[in-house]
């Protein structure tokens, strides 16, 4: 059966003058998403986008791959038909059988974007609705509150039929919102903060710290795994891998115990913003959940703050651990992240780490050894790759 796909925009039809902006990047991405499926049609109209396939495509898997792309709202397939009312009726009756089968209610909705169309929309909605009644009779219409809306379309060319809505995944389209460089750990929080910020439209970059051999080969596979993950939602990532064991150590043997964790987190954001300035980023982007951890209080987080130069946005900011997890499972990255596999951020954790640092403090001890060479060091020496789901 010949199918096409319906993406209905979300917050995008708002964008006024800005909307063929959106829309042109949304293009490329779905463009990008459905490479390798086959040749595809595209045409806009209405705050919809038409993909129609050119030859025999996998339908389900570009569908599944579109529901994954910011900027859309609703995903619909449809049947295509000849401009015949025989011909949608023959065509559309079979193919909403599953979608009437298990409804109670229904109501038919009728567009001709061409006019010249014999028959007007109300009548088209009468007619089809009629014959919808005899081929599924225990049916009763719903103008109001449907379970199932049957919408036909007669275009220049053809018409279609559809009534199957699945959710998109919301947003803008990445690309529309700058670009920012994550700090991405093997942990649940970051890979959600990824997604979140790409939802807004911001292209992720990533950066993640390893420290071998306190850290694992394992544990740099898993971090790869969750950048694939995210990727089917952010498109490709460039992942960076900082090699942190040296500084570490000197963090260890130099500096007071009880900061420890707010001197190596200081220092890592001097490295990233390093790397994302190279890479043209215009912000940090981190996990982080107010008061989860000691790292994390209002006081940390400012003392972390003083050691970058541009914005640092932490989308999960106000979120509890449930809400966290909830996204993550929804994204699929939950059961990589809970993978027994240490990131660097676990090695020397200190046993009494300073909740309430003040900055001074931290600034007088990350101060009592030259940290700039080693942190030179790891930016001139950070591997950076591609990473995509396809």
């Amino acid at each position: 059966m010949n199918e096409m796909l319906l993406l209905k925009y979300g917050e995008m039809a708002l964008k006024g003058q800005n909307k063929k902006t959106f829309e042109d990047i949304l293009v490329k991405n779905t463009k990008r998403r459905l490479k390798g499926l086959g040749k595809f049609e595209y045409s806009r109209a209405q705050s919809t986008l038409y993909i129609k396939p050119l030859e025999e495509v996998d339908i389900e898997l570009a569908t599944e791959r579109l529901s994954k792309v910011f900027g859309v709202a609703k995903i619909c397939k449809a049947v295509i038909c000849k401009k015949s009312y025989d011909k949608i009726v023959s065509t559309a009756l079979p193919y909403l059988e599953d979608a009437l089968l298990t409804a109670k209610t229904f109501k038919v909705e009728a567009r001709r974007s061409d006019k010249s169309f014999p028959m007007k929309s109300p009548e088209l909605q009468r007619e089809l609705g009629a014959d919808i009644l005899s081929a599924y009779p225990y049916l009763s219409v719903d103008v109001h509150n449907p379970e199932v809306t049957v919408t036909v379309e007669i275009r220049e060319e053809y018409a279609f039929v559809h009534a199957y809505k699945i959710n998109g995944a919301g947003g803008i389209p990445v690309g529309t919102s700058g670009k920012a460089m994550l700090l991405l750990s093997g942990g649940i929080d970051s890979p959600v903060a990824g997604y979140m910020m790409a939802k807004r439209g911001v292209i992720i970059d990533a950066v993640h710290f390893e420290a071998p051999p306190y850290t694992s080969e394992r544990a740099k596979i898993k971090v790869e795994k969750l950048a694939k993950l995210m990727s089917e939602y952010t498109g490709a990532i460039n992942f960076h891998c900082v090699e942190f064991t040296k500084i570490q150590e000197i963090i260890k043997e130099k500096c007071p115990e009880e900061l420890f964790t707010i001197i190596m987190r200081r220092i890592m954001m001097e490295i990233a913003e390093r790397l994302a300035k190279k890479e043209e980023a215009n912000c940090l982007v981190t996990g982080e959940s107010i008061g989860q951890v000691a790292s994390q209080t209002m006081y940390a987080m400012v003392c972390t703050d003083a050691a970058c130069s541009i914005p640092v946005f932490r989308p999960l900011i106000g979120m509890d651990k449930t809400e966290i997890v909830e996204i993550s499972r929804k994204i699929g990255t939950y059961e990589t992240s809970i993978e027994p596999y240490e990131d660097c951020c676990t090695v020397f954790t200190p046993k009494h780490p300073k909740t309430r640092p003040q900055l001074k403090d931290v600034e007088a001890a990350q101060a009592a050894y030259d940290f700039e060479p080693l942190i030179q060091e790891a930016v001139n020496s950070t591997k950076a790759y591609i990473i995509k789901s396809y």
